[in-house]
């Protein structure tokens, strides 16, 4: 019983540490996945701070395509579904700027 005991104190200190955890030290921008797509993906962020948040799709000529976020976000991890049963297949870039953070990547709908 005392062993029991001792490893369910440990995992409860364990499970608060990764709570704390969960809130990023950095801004990231991750590649979507699937990819290539068909017609979802899901594009993943992080934001150490509340921030300012802008995620817009665009085409490869850069015209922009869809504004999936453009709203103030609290510190955290976040995962948006994106949609694109109504484009064309082709490559898409995806652009988050936070704060002053700005990073873009690619990301390919293949029909």
């Amino acid at each position: 019983q005392r062993v029991e005991e001792i490893l369910r104190k440990n995992f409860g200190s364990q499970a608060k540490e990764t709570e704390k955890e969960m809130i990023p030290t950095e801004y990231y921008l991750y590649q979507n996945y699937p990819n290539p797509f068909n017609p979802v993906t899901t594009i993943k962020y992080d934001l150490p701070n509340t921030s300012d948040v802008s995620l817009i799709i665009y085409d490869i000529l850069g015209r922009k395509v869809k504004e999936l976020v453009n709203t103030k976000q609290q510190a955290g991890r976040y995962e948006i579904q994106f949609n694109a049963s109504n484009l064309a297949s082709g490559v898409y870039i995806y652009q988050l700027l936070a704060e002053k953070y700005l990073s873009s990547r690619k990301m390919i709908l293949m029909k």
